[in-house]
């Protein structure tokens, strides 16, 4: 998986999300029973098929094995399976075979992708003295797979521009904005140097690009020990965490611009389709990048000379870490291959039985940078589980009453390539029939988490509180909740728990499989994992692999399961909602929330920027009032102006409104018989819940990158993949291009309102169905 801040395991104690408490209700597999006054209700259902529905899902939850799924993740990361690769296409085939085998209708589908691989790889210290990376992970005698050098892919930044560059070195801490700021204090210039930063505080993919907006020639990255090492605990194979040779791989696609296929934004990448010529092609790094291990970057920091750095720089190697630049100097050289290679996406389907025409979608890759027996092969193996318990469940008679599709993508590794081109070739198909999407990518013990569209929160939380924690023996929402009551910050959020009030489901932005879906195409979507206490430090490496995982991961697979059951009653339950159960109140409160955020953001930096322009003004009088002082040049900053928030309140004030209105309409309906489900009656509702997604995205999409269109939530431009929530308002403000929020906050205004009008129109048809 490509991740938000490149330390996988670390991601999981940042996203996670509390669940609101529903009865667990279990059931045995023996014969529907019919419903009593006790049955519990189902978002969506009717009291009668509320009661069916419960009886399905309890007879899908028994059926996932963890020792499949084991048996299953052996055989899959048996051997290094990169996108492009002869036994990458093997395992997709496998895939298929399977999915054929378990009663699906499937087929892949194969596209056409840069893909490059590296000719030429080197680094050396030139001056003071002499020293060459070894650029290669060692075999673990203990770990039976990491000797399979032949077919490994070598240690290398995806998309990485090809280059020949000696320079001074310089080190610019993780790399991002904050570091530079620092290093212009400190007078120090990257321009025409190579700068060394250590993975983590931000994506990859940002540190090459922040390096070359700075004037840097050439980047290399590091994982450093006190980050993803020895500091943190035992490396590998004693511990989970990072040895001194292991390095990570990762692309450093641009992809803030667009995912996919480098060659053709917006359109699918088949055989025949138009492709940019390689030199323009925006999302390929402007310098030449390298990923090094902390075994080789220690002698090339320790040349460093130049002021020490800032104690919050400081790594974990025995070493002084010195900014430089000098006496360090750096010889790099990445020359790739830049070839066009097929990627191969399984795609599986069970027709639906009455509303076939309305489509479920679930994703997770099954590309690899070596073994990824984690990363994607963990997360991959009980999506497998699900398609298989969903084929025994045909042959005792159920049938989903919307069309279930399953995809194995290819290619996710690179830059999410499959699922983008998939999205973009079948782009009018799925905005007129896809309904949910629902991604995992890999997994491991600890807490679900779950971010996605804030209109599926209570959907979720109702899933969450159905499924049995395999280790604490409580529903995973309740975990969850305990969890989050002992690191809660605030009383009013421990409050909140302690009542059992709903928490926010976290924003997408970026880097799994979710993207294309969410932020191009608007089809509401979920992100699924289980994590935060495995451990962590094997990621795009060598050591992803089998003995890794059985022994750090998940060693009994149990939450390969329970992310079987999590995952696979969420498409179930969809699939079998007479009504979509979509929940607009915890849309409108996020958006007022993020509202609020920028809100706050203006009027902290109209204090702070006074307070700045004062002291100047001291500084200014004193000079006066003392002549033998130095007379300091004035530099007043404009203070940012009230902006116009009235077309962005307005907007939220309506969908608010609307909300509610919805909320009557599903309790009266609820409360006088409960749903009529009759198919003629409830399909308008769900055709409009179905757009509603939908009316959050602009046509013309954000700012200087039109491929991302959702107004709520994007990847920052300068956030990697953490999610920007109202992406255009709010990089505007942060530029200070006050004319641009303002035309901003008029167009995010007029979507809010318009999916207002949407809701109440929906909330009337509901009103209509239920007489």
């Amino acid at each position: 998986m490509i991740v938000k801040n490149d330390l996988k395991r670390m991601v999981a104690l940042r996203r996670l999300v509390i669940f609101a408490s529903f009865v667990s209700f279990g059931l045995g597999r023996g014969m529907l029973a019919a419903p009593s006054q006790s049955d519990p209700t189902l978002q969506g259902f009717s009291a009668a098929n509320a009661h069916t529905e419960q009886q399905w899902e309890s007879k899908f939850r028994a059926i996932p094995s963890a020792q499949i799924i084991r048996d299953t993740n052996k055989f899959l990361s048996a051997y290094p399976h990169n996108a492009g690769s002869a036994r990458d296409r093997q395992n997709a085939e496998w895939i298929l075979r399977k999915f054929n085998q378990w009663g699906w209708k499937a087929n892949i589908e194969t596209f056409y992708v840069l893909l490059p691989m590296p000719k030429e790889r080197l680094v050396e210290l030139v001056a003071p003295t002499r020293f060459r990376a070894r650029l290669e992970e060692p075999t673990v005698a203990a770990d039976p797979t990491s000797d399979q050098h032949q077919e490994q892919l070598p240690t290398y930044n995806m998309y990485s521009a090809d280059g020949d560059v000696t320079a001074p070195l310089v080190y610019v801490n993780y790399g991002m904005e904050s570091d530079y700021k620092q290093l212009e204090q400190l007078g120090i210039s990257v321009k025409g140097a190579i700068v060394i930063a250590r993975y983590g505080a931000g994506w990859r993919g940002l540190k090459p690009k922040l390096a070359a907006e700075h004037g840097a020639v050439g980047c290399l990255i590091y994982s450093d020990p006190r980050d993803d090492g020895y500091w943190q605990g035992e490396v590998f194979p004693q511990g989970p965490w990072r040895p001194r040779g292991g390095v990570q791989r990762g692309s450093v696609m641009d992809m803030v611009i667009y995912p996919g296929d480098p060659l053709t934004p917006d359109v699918g990448a088949t055989k025949d389709a138009r492709r940019l010529p390689l030199k323009d092609a925006k999302t390929i790094t402007k310098i030449p990048v390298l990923p090094i291990s902390y075994g080789d970057a220690q002698p090339l920091l320790a040349a460093l000379g130049g002021p020490t750095a800032p104690p919050d720089w400081r790594g974990a190697l025995p070493i002084t870490y010195r900014v430089g630049p000098g006496p360090a100097k750096v010889h790099l050289r990445v020359i790739s291959s830049w070839d066009i290679k097929p990627i191969y996406d399984v795609v599986a389907r069970i027709p639906g039985s009455t509303n076939p025409d309305e489509w479920i979608i679930r994703g997770n890759h099954h590309d690899a940078w070596v073994n990824g027996s984690e990363d994607p092969v963990s997360g991959l193996t009980p999506m497998l589980e699900e398609a298989r318990a969903f084929g025994e469940l045909l042959k005792q008679g159920w049938k989903p009453k919307r069309t279930i599709i399953y995809c194995a993508w290819d290619g996710e590794e690179a830059g999410l390539l499959g699922s983008t081109e998939w999205a973009e070739e079948h782009a009018d198909e799925l905005r007129q029939h896809a309904v949910v999407y629902i991604n995992s990518d890999s997994n491991g013990r600890g807490y679900l988490n779950a971010s996605g569209s804030p209109s599926l929160q209570k959907f979720i939380d109702a899933v969450a509180s159905d499924i049995q924690d395999p280790e604490k023996d409580i529903p995973v929402e309740k975990r969850l909740r305990f969890y989050r009551l002992t690191h809660a910050k605030t009383d009013a959020d421990r409050e909140a728990l302690r009542n059992g009030r709903e928490l926010k489901i976290g924003a997408l932005g970026s880097g799994s499989d979710y993207s294309a879906f969410i932020d191009h195409l608007g089809v509401a979507s979920l992100d699924l994992g289980y994590g935060g206490e495995d451990g962590g430090g094997i990621y795009h490496s060598i050591y992803d692999d089998f003995y890794w995982y059985s022994h750090f991961g998940d060693p009994n697979f149990v939450y390969g399961r329970t992310l079987a059951q999590t995952a696979g009653t969420a498409v179930m339950r969809l699939a079998d909602a007479g009504l979509l159960p979509f929940d607009f109140k915890a849309l409108a409160d996020a958006v007022k929330t993020y509202t609020g955020q920028v809100r706050d953001y203006l009027r902290n930096e109209r204090k702070q920027t006074r307070e700045r322009n004062m002291e100047i003004m001291e500084g200014v009088f004193t000079a006066t009032m003392d002549p033998r002082k130095h007379r300091a040049t004035p530099h007043i900053q404009a203070i940012p102006p009230y902006l116009n928030f009235a077309p962005l309140e307005n907007g939220v004030a309506s969908l608010e409104h609307s909300a509610d209105e919805y909320e009557r309409a599903l309790n009266d309906a609820e409360s006088h018989g409960g749903l009529k489900e009759s198919q003629d009656s409830l399909k308008p509702v769900n055709q409009l819940l179905r757009e509603s997604e939908q009316m959050l995205t602009s046509g013309d999409g954000l700012p200087g990158r039109p491929w991302y269109k959702n107004e709520l939530c994007a990847p920052g431009m300068y956030t990697g993949y953490a999610a920007k929530t109202l992406p255009a308002v709010r990089e505007a403000v942060e530029q200070k291009d006050w004319t641009l929020a303002d035309q901003q906050m008029m167009i995010l205004g007029a979507a809010l309102s318009h999916e207002a009008a949407l809701i109440a129109t929906a909330a009337s048809e509901l009103e209509k169905a239920a007489k």
